[in-house]
């Protein structure tokens, strides 16, 4: 493993069309909107994509989801005791939890288990992800759909009510989705350069095997991965700035964008820092 020397910024751009990004369970699974109508994608949401395809490209990781669970253990809880037994120094459980999953030491994890015993040990991770913001307002469209047979059976044989239903899905957008690598955080947990390459390789292929009835096969697309690895330590700019040097707007003849060319892309330039430019899959 090579210590990462170097701070990394990134950003990448999303396209979704007909899919319903991320949906809000407090609204009826409608997609995440903020007050001004920009569509949003939540952390935790993209983290469990990134997580996925951490599974996908052979990494332990160590919050899998129920359906994608690869090593039998039900739960968190089992799955830090059967590597974890009898540890009870923090700074050893940080240690091996760091050493055994890649999402721990890449996001961080806190461990506060039953088991324990009272013990508590929190991992701050190096990798830090941003909400994904559409870069204009989404227009959202809703289906009343309805199924042809009834989940259960009613007195009178007629159809119950749950054979009713809606489904709800961004018309288009175009997301940014940011991020940054620390590289003191870095040295604590021993997130490498070969696990920053991991990082990238799982945003330009954030969608593979994500496919659903709500996100359908290429309904949500990796246009463009922008990657800036500084020349030291603290960054040569703020991730703030950086992130900042990506600009999407609509091109002045389009009022209501319907695809990703309707969008003119544009980078500022920061001097001594030029982006890896990355094609999604």
């Amino acid at each position: 493993m090579t210590n990462l020397q170097h701070k990394i910024d990134f950003v990448a751009i999303l396209s979704v069309e007909r899919a319903n990004a991320n949906g809000d369970p407090l609204n009826g699974n409608r997609p995440r909107t903020d007050y001004n109508g920009f569509g949003e994608m939540s952390d935790v949401c993209i983290k469990r994509k990134i997580r996925n395809r951490m599974q996908d490209l052979g990494q332990s990781v160590f919050v899998q989801s129920e359906d994608r669970c690869d090593d039998g253990f039900g739960s968190l809880s089992e799955r830090a005791s059967a590597t974890m037994k009898g540890i009870k120094d923090r700074e050893e459980y940080a240690r091996i939890a760091c050493e055994k999953w890649l999402d721990v030491r890449a996001f961080g994890q806190v461990f506060a288990f039953k088991d324990t015993k009272g013990m508590s040990v929190g991992v701050r991770g190096p990798v830090s992800i941003h909400q994904a913001v559409s870069v204009s307002p989404i227009e959202i469209e809703s289906l009343q759909i309805t199924k042809s047979v009834n989940g259960e059976k009613s007195d009178k044989g007629q159809r119950t009510s749950d054979t009713m239903g809606m489904k709800h899905f961004v018309r288009f957008g175009v997301y940014l989705l940011k991020g940054s690598i620390n590289v003191q955080l870095a040295e604590k947990t021993g997130f490498s350069r070969e696990d920053a390459n991991v990082i990238k390789e799982c945003l330009r292929t954030l969608f593979i095997n994500d496919a659903s009835s709500a996100r359908p096969d290429g309904s949500m697309e990796v246009k463009r991965v922008y990657w800036w690895e500084h020349n030291c330590k603290d960054g040569q700019y703020s991730s703030a700035k950086v992130h900042r040097s990506v600009k999407i707007e609509p091109k002045e003849d389009v009022q209501i964008p319907e695809c990703f060319e309707d969008y003119n892309v544009i980078i500022e330039t920061l001097p001594g820092l030029v982006p890896e430019v990355i094609n999604g899959i």
